[in-house]
Order: structure tokens, then C-alpha cells, then sequence
């Protein structure tokens, strides 16, 4: 067939598509899938060119990127997960766009921007809790899922897909374990009071169990830090255990809510001249590598980083996969395509690992 300038409407019919979405592929709108736009070109190949000469854009612009923006960006813990990101993008041919998000900047907000700027063709929410921009969550186009953010209420979570593990939960069995090790003045290295994040939960934990072991808690020993944006840092952990020391308050335990707290606390004791655990006990949590190898060696509780890392992009891939079979539906036109329709959840458990500076005596 000769080539001739053919019209969105006969490009649509030729493609079995809608011509709402042929004209948003045509302009390179970032919410058409490349598949969509493959199918468009096809036709634009075959038959003709499209008016303007818009068309000649789709090949390059056939963008394949999926973003993880990490809230935290001091926190070593989302190491071993990124890790597992870029070789799952990498085996399904996708580029990864890492984006480090401040503890006081809105993760869906900069989602937002980066959507317009990249195409992206989904989102990996790591840590924080982006749903308190709920509003914002709607406009996306492109898939997303959360991967270790806090569930503060799985209801609010319903229409979300998700992989966590109960923080809360966790948290307790930390300190069910030190009180199981007779300790009862158990201190806790927490997150500042504004966090809504996991280092609530994480608090909320801590109170619940001393609350059932029916053990009053002690202002003294919830201990926040200085600075919010350094929470989870070797040198928040040093600087409230060196605050706590020098207050005077009596404590037999203590609780860092991330290892990497935990390990900058082991430093401060040993400076101070206190013996863990014969003196104090020290529990991390989160199950950081070099937690094996300190001296003490760390007891604390280990995320299954990898699996949950890998059960969040199999979602995400499945999601823009169902994304792109619908959007390429004739039956499609007109219709706002529902992107989260799936509701993959999953909460993963924990494991209490048990070493040097805290144990069971047998």
C-alpha cells in the first residue's frame, strides 16, 4: 500500500485502539505504555505518517524506567534491597531511577515530577508513609507499590499493594525478648516524636510489652535524637546512648530500633566503661551483615530484605503488565485506566537473631 498521511481516526481503526489514546502515544504522553506506542508505530511504519511529523518521536522516547525512591537516605538497611531493584530492572530490561527523598520532602510529590521527567513505568515506594498523600497517590498514572513503609492501619492500606512486616508486632517480640532475659529497665533509642513512620510503630511496640508484662514505662528512657534527618546513623546512636549515660537514669537494656543505632550505641558504652551484656543488654533490629562480626556481636531482629524486595518488584511488574493489557483494549476509550487494581499485600516476618550482646542464659 502506498504511504499517504493518514488521520489519528485511521491510525486508531488500523490499531484497534482508541483515538484518545493513539493522540496521547503520538505526543509522547508519559501515562501510554511503550507497548501502546510500539502498536502505534507499527501502523506509522506500515501505512504513512502522522500530520506534524509527531510520530517520529516514538521510537526514541519509548522510554523503560522504573523509579525507587528511598526515604531515609542515611539508613544502610535499604542497601541489600536496592541491590535486588537494579537486578530485577536489569533482567527485564528496565532502567532504574534512584531517588534519595529527604525525611521532610514528600515522596509522592517528588513521584509526581519524576513521572513527568523520566516516563516512568512504575514507582517503588521504600520505606516512609506515602498514603498520607493519598491525594497525590491519585493523580499518578504509573503503577506503584510500597515496600517496607509502615502499615500504620492495614484498612487505610486496603486499596494499596504492599510488602512490610509488621512493625509493631516486631518491635513487641524485641521487647518480650529482653524482658524474657530479666531485664526491666529497658531503654529505647526512638525516632523524634513527629515521625509517623516505622519508628512509631516501632515505640508502639516497645509499649505494648511492657504494658503487658505489666512494667510502667519511663520517660527518661525513651530516648529521641537530636536531629530527625540523622535518625538512623551510627552517630545518633552513640550521641543518645552518651545522653542517656550521663542522665543518670538507671537502665539494664537497650533497644535501638535500627542496627545501625545499635552499633553506635555499642560504641558509646564501651567508651563509657559498660559492659554489654554482663551490665547491658543491647538489641538492634533490622539485621544489618556487620552485626555478625562486631565485638559484641549484635542480637536483633532480621528483615527478610531479599525476598521482600523481590516479592515487591514480581507486583510491580505484574502491575504495569495488566496496565498495558488494558490500556491496549478498544474498550479502553474514554475510560480512566485503574492502575492499582491488584492488591497484592504481604506481611513478612521477622527473626530474632540471637548473638553475643544479649542471650538467654540456658
Amino acid at each position: 500500500m502506498a504511504a499517504k498521511k493518514l488521520t489519528i481516526k485511521e491510525i486508531a481503526k488500523l490499531s484497534g485502539i482508541s483515538v484518545s489514546t493513539v493522540s496521547r502515544a503520538i505526543n509522547n504522553h508519559y501515562d501510554i505504555s511503550p507497548g501502546t506506542k510500539r502498536r502505534v508505530q507499527e501502523v506509522i511504519d506500515k501505512y504513512g505518517y502522522v500530520p506534524n511529523n509527531s510520530a517520529r518521536n516514538l521510537k526514541l522516547n519509548d522510554a523503560r524506567n522504573i523509579a525507587v525512591l528511598v526515604k531515609g537516605i542515611t539508613n544502610p538497611f535499604f542497601t541489600g534491597m536496592l541491590k535486588v531493584f537494579e537486578q530485577e530492572c536489569t533482567s527485564h530490561n528496565y532502567s532504574l531511577v534512584l531517588e534519595h527523598v529527604e525525611e521532610s520532602q514528600d515522596m509522592t510529590e517528588i513521584a509526581a515530577l519524576l513521572e513527568k521527567e523520566k516516563r516512568l513505568n512504575g514507582i517503588v515506594f521504600l520505606g516512609g508513609n506515602p498514603i498520607l498523600s493519598s491525594e497525590r497517590l491519585k493523580r499518578l498514572a504509573a503503577p506503584y507499590v510500597f515496600c517496607s513503609v509502615a502499615v500504620t492501619d492495614r484498612k487505610k492500606f486496603s486499596r494499596y499493594a504492599y510488602v512490610s512486616i509488621d512493625d509493631r508486632k516486631e518491635a513487641e517480640v524485641v521487647t518480650d525478648y529482653l524482658i524474657g532475659c530479666g531485664r526491666k529497665r529497658i531503654a529505647i533509642l526512638c525516632a523524634d516524636e513527629r515521625d509517623i513512620s516505622i519508628g512509631s510503630l516501632r515505640l508502639e511496640g516497645y509499649l505494648n510489652s511492657l504494658k503487658k508484662h505489666g512494667i510502667e514505662a519511663d520517660p527518661e528512657l525513651i530516648c529521641r535524637p537530636e536531629n530527625v534527618e540523622e535518625t538512623y546513623t551510627l552517630e545518633n546512636g552513640y550521641q543518645s546512648t552518651m545522653k542517656l549515660v550521663k542522665s543518670g537514669a538507671k537502665f539494664d537494656a537497650i533497644f535501638a530500633i535500627s542496627d545501625s543505632i545499635a552499633i553506635g550505641c555499642l560504641r558509646a558504652l564501651r567508651d563509657c566503661g559498660i559492659e554489654v551484656p554482663k551490665q547491658v543488654s543491647v538489641v538492634g533490629f533490622d539485621g544489618l551483615p556487620i552485626g555478625k562480626y562486631l565485638v559484641p556481636s549484635l542480637t536483633t531482629l532480621k528483615q527478610p530484605v531479599e525476598e521482600m524486595a523481590e516479592a515487591s518488584m514480581k507486583e510491580l511488574l505484574a502491575m504495569i503488565a495488566e496496565r498495558d493489557r488494558k490500556e491496549e483494549q478498544p474498550s479502553s476509550e474514554n475510560k480512566k485506566t485503574a492502575v492499582n487494581i491488584r492488591k497484592y499485600q504481604q506481611i513478612f516476618s521477622g527473626t530474632l537473631q540471637e548473638r553475643e550482646s544479649c542471650r538467654k542464659e540456658s
